[in-house]
C-alpha cells in the first residue's frame, strides 16, 4: 500500500492552563506582550466560561471524527494531524509530524468554513511554507461554507433553538435571526475578500433551509484596534430589535465550529445579558463541535482539494 495523505487540521488553538495565558496572548499580538489590563481582561473572560476554553478538547475530537469519515470512505488512503495557529501543537508541529510519519502529500484544512486572507488565507501560508520546507507537496482548501452536510448541520440546530423560543411563548412572526461571524478589519473590502459573502451565502442557505424570513447578517469579536472592523456588531443589532417589533431573538453563529470563547462567553454571557436587558427572550444555536455532520464536510472538502489538483 502506497504511504497515505496527511491532512493537517488547522484551528486557532487555546492556553492549555492558566498559567499559558500569557504567553498565548502575546503569541495573538504577534509577539507583544499585552498590558497588565488586557491580560487581566481575558483572564476574567476565561474564569466567566469556567476557567479555560474546551477548544482544545473540541478540536480534539473534531478531528478523530474527521479522521473516522475518511477512513469510511477511503480506507487508509489519509491521516490526519494537527495544528493550531497560536498554541501548541503549533501548524509547524503538525507538518513535521506529518514529514515524520512519511506521507506522500499533505492536505491543509482549517476549521473556519468560511475563506478570508487574513484569517483562513494567513493558516494555510503557514503551511504551505512548512510542507516546502518539508518537502511535501501541499494542497489547501480554501472554504466549504456551502458543504451539503454543513448546512443539514447548521440547519438542524437553527430549527431547535427556534422552537426553543417558540416554546417560551414568542410568535414565531417576532423572532429575529441573527447569523454571525467573527468580524474582521474592514479593510478587506477594499480587496474584494469573499469573507462577507461567504457568510451571506451559509446564512441565506440555512434560513432558506429552516423555513426562516427573518434574518440579517451579524458580525461579533471584533478586536479592540483603532482601525474599523466589519459591522454591525450583533449587540448593537439586539439593542435595536425591540424597536422593530422582535420579541425574540436566535443567534446562529455559522462561521465558528465549536464551542471556545467567542461562543461561550461573547455570545452565552455578553450577548445574553444585553438581550435581557432590551426585554427579549434569547437562544443561540448549539455549536457543531464533532458532529458527524460537520466532519463530513471537512472529510469531503478534503477529498475535494485532491480531486481537483488531479484533475
Amino acid at each position: 500500500m502506497s504511504a497515505p495523505v496527511g491532512v493537517l487540521v488547522m484551528s486557532y488553538g487555546t492556553p492549555a492552563t492558566a498559567a499559558d495565558i500569557e504567553a498565548y496572548y502575546t503569541d495573538i499580538r504577534r509577539g507583544r506582550p499585552p498590558s497588565a489590563e488586557q491580560l487581566a481582561d481575558l483572564r476574567r473572560r476565561y474564569e466567566a466560561i469556567g476557567g479555560l476554553s474546551p477548544l482544545a478538547a473540541r478540536t480534539a475530537a473534531q478531528a478523530e471524527g474527521i479522521q473516522a469519515s475518511l477512513d469510511a470512505g477511503h480506507p487508509g488512503r489519509f491521516r490526519v494531524f494537527r495544528g493550531d495557529k497560536h498554541a501548541t501543537p503549533f501548524i509547524e508541529d503538525g507538518v513535521a509530524a506529518m514529514a515524520g510519519a512519511g506521507v506522500s502529500a499533505a492536505v491543509g484544512v482549517v476549521l473556519a468554513p468560511h475563506y478570508s486572507a487574513l484569517s483562513v488565507g494567513e493558516y494555510l501560508a503557514r503551511a504551505a511554507e512548512a510542507c516546502a520546507g518539508a518537502a511535501l507537496a501541499f494542497h489547501p482548501v480554501r472554504s466549504w461554507h456551502l458543504a451539503p452536510s454543513l448546512i443539514d448541520a447548521l440547519t438542524a440546530r437553527l430549527r431547535v433553538a427556534l422552537g426553543r423560543v417558540v416554546a417560551a411563548g414568542v410568535d414565531p412572526a417576532d423572532v429575529e435571526v441573527l447569523v454571525t461571524a467573527h468580524s474582521l478589519p474592514r479593510r478587506i473590502l477594499e480587496t474584494g475578500d469573499p469573507y462577507p459573502e461567504q457568510v451571506r451565502q451559509t446564512g441565506e442557505a440555512v434560513a432558506r433551509a429552516a423555513g426562516v424570513g427573518r434574518w440579517r447578517q451579524a458580525w461579533q469579536s471584533a478586536a479592540r484596534t483603532p482601525e474599523p472592523w466589519l459591522g454591525p456588531d450583533v449587540t448593537e443589532v439586539i439593542r435595536a430589535l425591540p424597536g422593530e417589533g422582535a420579541r425574540g431573538v436566535v443567534v446562529a453563529p455559522v462561521g465558528f465550529t465549536s464551542d471556545h470563547l467567542e461562543i461561550l462567553y461573547d455570545l452565552d454571557v455578553d450577548a445574553r445579558r444585553v438581550a435581557a436587558d432590551a426585554g427579549l427572550a434569547f437562544e443561540r444555536t448549539e455549536s457543531l463541535n464533532d458532529d458527524p455532520g460537520l466532519c463530513a464536510a471537512v472529510a469531503a472538502a478534503v477529498t475535494g482539494a485532491l480531486e481537483a489538483t488531479a484533475a
